[in-house]
């Protein structure tokens, strides 16, 4: 219930962000209809086709993305039609007659044929077009919807609480649409200007569709809504969310990952969760949850809760690409080593955030070259993850040798508490010859800590799911498309060059000489990159230079590294006191770009 109540507000919020804009014009062309036969079935069609579309798309391959396009332009095509057809009654009389016999009764022509029932169907017909047309910004209430639609599949709790987002937008502009119908009757009532109205609105109808056409929806208006009602849906998340901080027992089953979880910074504030006891020493959060549903696992045979009774057990969520969990690392090969004889079992619970890390050959190397040797297990369909109720990459729960959860640390840092929390554990639990001190890895190249977080520029999706900042042209998506980039760009704005196909997880290069472009601020510069085809050649420049002593460690100082398996790369090491323009250009075809992250 609280769920389906944070995703009815999310929707009703949707009025406060531009990319509502673009749908307007089709909403308020029906204004001066009845609103019981006309507005209503238009919004419930439009819930509708948004709530199927959008929970098909979260679980399903890219043919429903497609489909989805092609619904998309059809719509705009009927809406075109529409908006001419409110231009120009002569046009609207010559068309009325077979949309009446297709039952599309889409213009004031049509009055009379609607008062014999046939508005209804026009509404919903207009409705599912609109549902098809509409392009939400991504927030965090509608990014939570979609991550729990992709992790838990099509179903009918999913499909409801997507279904309440869309009907909370259709709230809202019910809201509109009846003030709206009232604004437009007392126009015409007192200055005799429907004519001149029923024109405005076919003009206001064929910008809608130029907007969308152009992708302004997903594009500009997008960018512009980077606060605004973001900002309070995110504080409604924290409001209603359960905090890390509270007990938590394997039942606890927290909110899905927004957007698939979050990547967790050595000074994010949320980063550091503690519970503590009145004497000092750690609490009870609850019992140690299962390690049933990884697919396989490495470096040992399968473990139970069970069988590490008597040993003090870290579990680690991570996952190989990940900046963050990379630069956590050290210290949880060297907790692993140094307490391994005292009684300590690290686990690394492997939560792929990509298709490419649900591969167990891509995390057995991975595995082999950061050395990790104590068990790694496989979480693919996130079954450990969701029965710990995790939530970010990296995670550490400390459990105690009794199997009670006795505390967690989210994201990168405390190390050093971390560290002390394992020796109180093997203390209780009878060892007497603890090593004392804590570790320093003193770690180079991708895994040294991080600058400082302030100012640093965002971790950033390529992949049109999660993208924010994107400045090229907006293109089809899942279809190969041509793309630009501006000359000038702002600080964190980014853009592609050449001939790409954009999924929702990544793009993917189709020819030579194609170039990733972005403007950032921060010391290191890392890219998650993949060749499906074979070794693909790149070149890297910074403010259009070769980076010379700001290389990263997987390339030369002249730029030039080679893209041979799917994984992250430092590109950039050194500097971040001004804002600099990364490019990258590939020499061969068939690189895939995921993602970047920043240190």
């Amino acid at each position: 219930m609280t769920l389906l109540v944070l995703s009815f507000l999310g929707g009703v919020l949707t009025i406060l962000s531009p990319c509502i804009l673009p749908i307007l014009p089709f909403v308020f062309a029906r204004a001066d209809r009845p609103f019981l036969t006309s507005g209503l079935p238009m919004l419930l069609g439009m819930a509708t086709t948004f709530a199927g579309v959008a929970a098909l798309a979260a679980v399903s391959g890219a043919w429903v993305v497609q489909a989805n396009q092609a619904g998309r332009w059809i719509a705009l095509v009927l809406f075109a039609v529409f908006g001419l057809m409110l231009l120009a009654p002569a046009f609207a009389t010559r068309a009325a007659e077979p949309l009446v016999r297709l039952g599309n009764r889409l213009s004031r022509s049509a009055d009379a044929v609607e008062k014999k029932g046939g508005g209804v169907a026009a509404s919903l017909l207009l409705g599912v077009a609109t549902g098809l047309l509409w392009a939400p910004c991504a927030g965090p209430i509608l990014g939570l919807l979609l991550t729990t639609a992709a992790i838990n599949g099509v179903s009918v709790e999913t499909t409801f609480l997507l279904f309440a987002f869309a009907l909370g937008a259709a709230t809202s502009l019910a809201v509109a649409l009846f003030a709206g119908g009232r604004v437009f009757a007392a126009l015409k009532k007192s200055l005799g200007a429907g004519e001149w109205l029923r024109r405005g609105l076919g003009v206001a109808v064929l910008c809608g569709v130029a907007a969308i056409a152009l992708g302004l929806d997903t594009g500009l208006l997008t960018r512009l809504s980077a606060g605004g009602a973001q900002n309070i849906e995110a504080a409604l998340m924290e409001r209603v969310q359960p905090g890390p901080s509270g007990a938590m027992t394997g039942e606890d089953v927290l909110l899905p990952p927004d957007e698939g979880g979050a990547m967790m910074r050595a000074d994010d504030t949320n980063a550091m969760m503690r519970a503590a006891t009145p004497g000092g020493g750690p609490r009870i959060e609850g019992p140690f949850p299962s390690l049933a549903g990884g697919v396989s696992w490495l470096n040992s045979p399968p473990l139970t809760p069970e069988q590490l009774r008597g040993k003090v057990v870290l579990i680690d969520f991570w996952t190989y690409s990940c900046i963050n969990c990379l630069r956590a690392l050290p210290y949880v090969r060297g907790w692993a080593e140094k307490y391994r004889d005292h009684g300590l079992v690290v686990i690394g619970v492997h939560a792929p955030e990509f298709a490419f890390e649900r591969d167990a050959g891509n995390v057995r190397r991975a595995v082999r070259k950061l050395e990790v040797t104590y068990p790694v297990v496989l979480d693919n369909n996130l079954a450990i993850w969701r029965a710990f109720g995790n939530q970010y990459w990296p995670a550490h729960y400390f459990i105690d040798a009794e199997g009670q959860i006795r505390h967690h640390h989210f994201g990168e840092g405390d190390y050093d508490r971390s560290e002390q929390v394992i020796q109180q554990l093997l203390r209780e639990a009878g060892v007497t010859d603890i090593p004392d001190g804590v570790i320093d890895p003193r770690a180079t190249g991708v895994a040294a800590p991080a600058a400082s977080a302030r100012a640093l520029s965002p971790e950033t999706y390529v992949g049109y799911a999660r993208r924010e900042s994107f400045v090229s042209p907006q293109a089809a998506t899942d279809a190969l498309a041509t793309f630009t980039t501006p000359t000038a760009l702002s600080l964190n704005q980014w853009g592609l060059t050449g001939a790409w196909t954009v999924s929702a997880e990544h793009a993917r290069l189709h020819d030579t000489g194609g170039t990733i472009r972005f403007r950032f601020r921060a010391r290191d510069l890392h890219l998650v990159l993949g060749a499906g085809d074979g070794p693909v050649r790149f070149r890297v420049t910074i403010d259009g230079k070769p980076p010379g002593v700001a290389r990263g460690m997987d390339i030369d100082a002249a730029g030039a590294g080679v893209v041979r398996e799917q994984r992250l790369y430092q590109l950039v090491r050194g500097g971040g006191g001004a804002d600099r323009t990364f490019e990258i250009e590939f020499l061969d075809p068939g690189v895939e770009a995921f993602a970047f992250t920043f240190g």
